[in-house]
């Protein structure tokens, strides 16, 4: 074989598959929580987009862009990650980030309303009354 000739009708076609992922680590450099002590984001917290966090979204890196970007409109913490097909605790890291930063807004759910039973019946009704 000739040493310009390549290897293989592999070599020509480049890699074959996916590209590994990226390891959850390396987006949030090692955190397994934000920088403040505060207990982890809930699921349910709600996470919006600021004036601020818009302006400046040429700027973000790709995951804090695709974060402000998506946020647009109110989503959960766990939409986001859903969404976003990241880890939800690099999603988590990530939002507290970028609240610090006054990018991102969190609104935190009331812990009372989510343990009020009567709030479930409701919804429970609500579902049995729509039609089939």
């Amino acid at each position: 074989m000739a040493a310009d000739e390549p290897a293989s009708h592999e070599a020509e076609a480049g890699p074959v598959g996916r590209a590994p992922a990226i390891r959850p680590f390396l987006l949030t450099a090692g955190r397994v929580s934000g920088g403040g002590t505060a207990p982890p984001l809930p699921l349910e917290t709600q996470v919006v987009s600021t004036p601020t966090g818009l302006s400046v979204l040429n700027s973000l890196t790709f995951e804090h862009h695709d974060i402000v970007a998506a946020c647009r409109s109110p989503q959960s913490v766990a939409e986001l990650a859903a969404g976003l097909r990241l880890h939800l605790n690099v999603i988590r890291v990530l939002a507290e980030d970028l609240c610090a930063a006054e990018y991102l807004a969190i609104y935190v759910p009331d812990i009372r309303a989510t343990h009020d039973v009567s709030v479930l019946r409701r919804i429970i009704d609500g579902l049995r009354a729509v039609p089939d």
